[in-house]
């Protein structure tokens, strides 16, 4: 491992105030998405990752939605902030979104029955190295992100505004933006606590 990549990993932050400022074109964060999905590796091969990129209004439509949905389940006297956490989201200039394409997983399953119950769960931890390298590529190009699991309450309206095939699982949605302020501080557990060694 390079010094430069271990670098990048450190640097990766969660970033929940966002602004719509441009910091890199979009279409070099087409770029990055595209270099991510083909090249971030899946069991089998299987290739399951399907990503959709949301720039501008299309993204404010995303959390429109999510707040939406969070108000018919979210009691009215707490909403506000739930609707400000969404707000936050919402203020930033994209959203990508993770999916896994679920008939891959399902053919994978029949074609290799002894492992078929492993399959769902090597496609998450695929999706998971995925969702980390285009999270790390977008901080390195200045922007900042988040990680958010409001699936699967709003996949249903999300595959229908998108018009997106069935068999696409939303797993996770990925705000992106210009920072509005650096993170504090990480607090570390001991890695003696963590990590063994054996030689």
């Amino acid at each position: 491992m390079s010094n430069s990549f271990l670098a990048a990993v450190k640097e990766r932050r969660t970033y929940y105030g966002l602004s719509k400022e441009v910091v890199v074109s979009n279409e070099r964060i087409q770029e990055i998405v595209n270099e991510a999905v083909k090249h971030t590796p899946s069991s089998f091969n299987s290739q399951s990752a399907r990503v959709v990129v949301l720039f501008g209004e299309q993204s404010d439509k995303l959390w429109n939605i999510t707040k939406e949905t969070l108000r018919k389940i979210v009691p009215a006297d707490s909403f506000a902030p739930t609707e400000e956490r969404i707000d936050s989201f919402k203020s930033g200039y994209g959203t990508v979104l993770f999916f896994e394409d679920e008939t891959t997983v399902e053919n994978l399953q029949k074609q290799f029955a002894a492992y078929a119950d492993n399959f769902p769960i090597w496609s998450n931890q695929s999706s998971g190295m995925l969702q980390f390298v285009v999270w790390t590529a977008l901080e390195q190009e200045g922007l900042g992100a988040s990680l958010q699991h409001y699936n699967p309450l709003i996949n249903e309206e999300v595959t229908q505004t998108w018009n997106l095939p069935s068999e696409w699982k939303l797993l996770a949605q990925m705000p992106f933006g210009k920072p509005t302020f650096t993170p504090g501080d990480k607090e570390f557990q001991p890695l003696e606590e963590r990590v063994k060694f054996f030689q």
